[in-house]
Formats: structure tokens, C-alpha cells, sequence
């Protein structure tokens, strides 16, 4: 399984969406500064995340939330 994950930090109050196998994990690495862009806004938190059956599925989903305002897809 994979997931779409959207990360939200309050600190440089930006969002950050990404695909992972392990939701956890990633947040881990994510809050331990291992990535240039969100290592400027640690702490993040995560805000939503869907389960797809594919890596294929996780990035088509990632590019469409991508092209829509990360607000809209949080107000369901």
C-alpha cells in the first residue's frame, strides 16, 4: 500500500504534499530535517493522507492534488 500525504507546518505556514509507503516514517524523516524545502518549517504535521494500491496511483493522486488548492481537498 501507499499513501498521499499532505503536511502542514505553522511555522513558515506552508503545506507539503508527498507519496510514501510508510506514513510514519516519512514524518519522521520529514520533522528530522532531511529534505532542503521542509526542513525550513519543522515541525510538520500531517493533515490528511490517502491509502492507493499503487506507487503509480500515489503519484497520479499527488500531482492532481498538486494542481488544485491544497484548501479545497481539506474542506470535505
Amino acid at each position: 500500500m501507499y499513501f498521499v500525504y499532505i503536511l502542514y507546518s505553522q511555522r513558515i505556514n506552508k503545506y507539503y504534499i508527498g507519496c510514501t509507503e510508510n506514513l510514519d516514517k516519512r514524518l519522521e524523516e520529514h520533522n528530522a530535517s532531511l529534505s532542503n524545502f521542509t526542513s525550513k518549517g519543522v515541525p510538520w504535521v500531517r493533515v490528511y493522507f490517502e491509502q492507493l494500491v499503487t506507487l503509480s496511483e500515489a503519484r497520479k493522486r499527488e500531482i492532481e492534488i498538486k494542481k488544485r488548492k491544497v484548501e479545497s481537498i481539506l474542506s470535505f
